[in-house]
């Protein structure tokens, strides 16, 4: 029997807000529609509105945000899959870029819905619509409408991938009692690094977080081809090509110093740039330009010929391919303030990899892989040039393997015991 949890006083004041404000969702959902920034078929998926239908069987439903944490919930649902083939899979997201990317790589019996806005009107029609027997929250994204009223349904909850650093604390103090009605409400937490642990702790007053770390290693299938793939492969024939993604200006500054340096001995090669958010191809290439290379740019529809030295990548789905194709990559966001990004994508494709000096958001992904030489640390363009140009492919790949070795038996365990909880 499913033991009933009441709201405390701070969540019952959110619901009432939340359904208070339902009259405004639908006018901010087309303003949001008229500049692109809904998907327009789909956006109705956000007032729990869908003309998909449940598939029979189990359904276990997974959520993240945005576009990387959606990806990465592809190696839960091989792992799930492998033990349970029966199951069908129900993922949600928030962002565009993240439905668009994730239809590309679908996991078999998975479904991908837009989450809908926390209006406790549309969490129940989507709750009555799917009624999934788990709900596993990744990350960061818990939004508290939904997490009482899929408690309220007897709906098993757990938090999986959970990171939390000392500044999203400190943003969260504010609606602690929130967190911590919401968190009482799951099965188990499953953090990411200590100082998530600990910070979920002060946060929901919780003493039993586990650690089990980034759920990103797990191998999942990738999207490797795109448009025109055969002639891209031909143009690049013989040729050294490097990347960098997903990228940021500070990461794109270093690469283009390092670069310069590289068509000095190797004036065939190619700097490929892939960046976080493909809205910046153009300011991309003229920043390229104003170091005197010679700039292509995919989302002008452009290709690679004799003359490019950087081609930009900036159209949705270019990372598989590339990681796939170029002899090694600089892991973006590790030259600033964002402090880092998934280095797994590019280990799966076996892509050697090299990162900047911050990256407090992979940090025991990155120790664990600088500790078994999967990767590299590189602090300035100089470094930079030294490690592309002296690197052993083979060695890395094998060190890349050798880290993922040693961080699959919590993860497996983990995957075990969220098959448990399925009824």
């Amino acid at each position: 029997m499913h033991d009933m949890r009441p709201a405390g006083i701070g969540l019952r004041l959110y619901l009432v807000v939340m359904t208070v404000l339902r009259p405004l969702v639908p006018m901010l959902l087309r303003k949001r529609l008229k500049r692109g920034k809904e998907h327009p078929t789909r956006w109705r998926e956000k007032l729990g509105l869908t003309d998909r239908v449940r598939p029979k069987g189990r359904l276990v439903w997974l959520h993240a945000v945005g576009l990387g944490e959606v990806m990465a919930l592809r190696g839960v649902i091989a792992q799930l899959s492998k033990r349970d083939p029966s199951l069908s899979f129900l993922v949600t997201s928030s962002t565009k870029q993240s439905a668009l990317v994730f239809e590309d790589n679908l996991p078999d019996k998975t479904i991908h819905q837009f989450l809908p806005i926390d209006v406790p009107a549309y969490v129940n029609r989507f709750l009555m619509h799917w009624s999934p027997n788990l709900l596993i929250w990744s990350e960061q994204d818990l939004w508290p409408a939904m997490g009482f009223y899929a408690d309220e349904q007897s709906v098993p909850q757990v938090l999986i991938n959970a990171r939390m650093n000392d500044a999203a604390f400190s943003g969260r103090r504010l609606v602690k009692n929130i967190y911590r009605d919401i968190y009482r409400r799951f099965q188990f937490i499953s953090a990411q690094d200590d100082r998530t642990r600990d910070n979920i702790c002060a946060l929901g007053t919780v003493d039993d977080v586990r650690v089990d770390g980034s759920i990103k290693p797990l191998p999942a299938a990738f999207q490797t081809d795109i448009k025109d793939a055969a002639a891209l492969r031909s143009s690049i024939e013989s040729r050294t090509v490097w990347l960098v993604c997903p990228s940021h200006p500070a990461d794109e500054q270093v690469a283009f110093a390092a670069h310069r340096d590289i068509l000095e001995t190797d004036p065939t090669a190619i700097l490929v740039i892939i960046p976080r958010n493909v809205d910046r191809g153009a300011a991309i290439a003229h920043a390229a330009q104003s170091w005197q290379f010679s700039v292509n740019r995919r989302g002008l529809g452009q290709g690679i010929d004799t003359s490019t030295q950087v081609f930009v990548a900036d159209t949705y789905g270019e990372a598989g391919f590339w990681y796939k194709t170029a002899k090694c990559a600089l892991i973006g966001g590790g030259f600033d303030a964002i402090e880092g990004h998934n280095p797994w994508e590019a280990v799966h494709l076996n892509c050697p990899a090299f990162h900047g000096p911050n990256f407090a958001n992979f940090e025991r992904d990155y120790h664990i892989l600088d500790q078994t030489g999967g990767t590299i640390m590189v602090r300035d363009k100089d470094e930079l040039v030294g490690a592309i140009t002296a690197i052993d492919v083979i060695k890395m790949r094998r060190a890349q393997g050798q880290a993922v070795d040693l961080l699959m038996p919590s993860l497996n365990k983990l995957c075990s015991d969220l098959i448990a909880l399925i009824e």
